[in-house]
């Protein structure tokens, strides 16, 4: 079992920053990807940005430039720096964990942290 817990949320005025971040821990033999998405009220759940295991980030066109993915390969542990944040980026956020046991990928899921952006 791979566990998967998210921190860093909270309450910010529009413009400002935020730091998440993530940490797996358990049975795990390798992770491939690592990655954030977002679901806002009403909404359907949306990529924020992933990075793959040799370092290839994936970004959603609304978040270049203003976000940035990390990650510590040796703490299993993913971060999301978050600048200049808008209105529209008011969202539970989820951080998502693929691992592999070299025959099968399996994804694994925190249970999200609120971010809300004040206007």
């Amino acid at each position: 079992q791979v566990h998967v817990v998210e921190s860093g949320g909270g309450l910010v005025q529009a413009g400002g920053s935020l730091r998440l971040s993530c940490a797996a821990s358990g049975r795990i033999l390798r992770i491939n990807k690592m990655g954030w998405y977002r679901q806002a009220p009403g909404k359907q759940r949306e990529l924020v940005a992933t990075l793959t295991r040799v370092g290839m980030p994936n970004y959603a066109p609304s978040v270049k430039g203003r976000f940035t993915i990390s990650r510590d390969n040796a703490k299993n542990t993913v971060y999301l720096q978050m600048n200049s944040l808008k209105f529209e980026d008011t969202a539970v956020y989820l951080c998502n964990v693929r691992v592999s046991d070299y025959i099968v990928e399996y994804d694994y899921w925190g249970q999200g942290t609120q971010v809300t952006v004040s206007s």
